[in-house]
């Protein structure tokens, strides 16, 4: 059984209540779970939220929540505790403020599981512009000649613009696998960067990389928000 769960932390400092911010006429987190239902390899989709005030916006529509507590300082810790009592194989992590996440990218993911060696994979995409090499909420990474992640990075290092991927950020595990990285606890580098992913290569736990030409980038800031919306308007886009 392969389920997505999208965390949805209410709070947030950049931007206090994103996820149900309207965007496409709706709370965001339920463009979220529309866009991750069209994926062909999800059984099911959960969003696991810590508010009651999440619960009561998203009542309109039918997807299925479980309450969480507000504790976890990341969402694999989040998504966790939601799939606890679940017999599920393979768990999709899918970020409640990635508005324009292609389902076919999941499939991908998903895929990539058939090689049992698999333990976490993530995607990443060739388009990045000059302005998200230089934003730090435009997580960069790079990969080896198997097309695992060796590095995530906020800020380029000196001298090294070269071979990098912007991160898309979405990630699957094995069940067993995202048990053994929430027992573990946050990594020096994780703490540093505020990265969850840095947790696992810093434990050792490869994550497989899918490589995609997806376009966008989570929506950070409401200034993000407002980019992307004013970059719809100049295409047409069918949701």
């Amino acid at each position: 059984m392969v389920i997505g769960v999208i965390p949805a932390r209410l709070s947030s400092v950049r931007f206090p209540e994103k996820i149900l911010t309207p965007f496409l006429g709706k709370p965001m987190i339920a463009v979220v779970a529309e866009k991750a239902l069209k994926a062909n390899t999800l059984d099911e989709v959960i969003i696991a939220v810590d508010d009651s005030k999440t619960i009561q916006a998203l009542k309109p529509y039918p997807y299925k929540t479980i309450m969480t507590s507000k504790n976890h300082t990341s969402g694999s810790d989040r998504i966790a505790e939601a799939i606890q009592n679940i017999p599920v194989d393979i768990v999709v992590n899918i970020q409640g403020d990635e508005p324009m996440i292609e389902p076919e990218i999941i499939d991908k993911m998903v895929k990539e599981f058939d090689d049992p060696k698999v333990e976490m994979t993530t995607a990443v995409s060739t388009v990045l512009s000059s302005e998200n090499m230089a934003n730090p909420n435009s997580v960069k990474v790079k990969l080896d000649d198997q097309n695992n992640a060796t590095m995530f990075v906020r800020e380029l290092p000196t001298g090294d613009q070269i071979d990098w991927y912007h991160h898309v950020g979405i990630y699957a595990y094995r069940k067993e696998t995202l048990s053994d990285f929430t027992t573990l606890p946050p990594s020096v580098n994780e703490k540093k960067l505020k990265l969850e992913q840095l947790r696992a290569l810093d434990n050792g736990i490869k994550i497989k990389a899918v490589i995609t030409d997806f376009a966008f980038r989570g929506v950070d800031t409401p200034e993000d928000l407002e980019s992307l919306k004013q970059l719809l308007k100049t295409q047409k886009y069918d949701s």
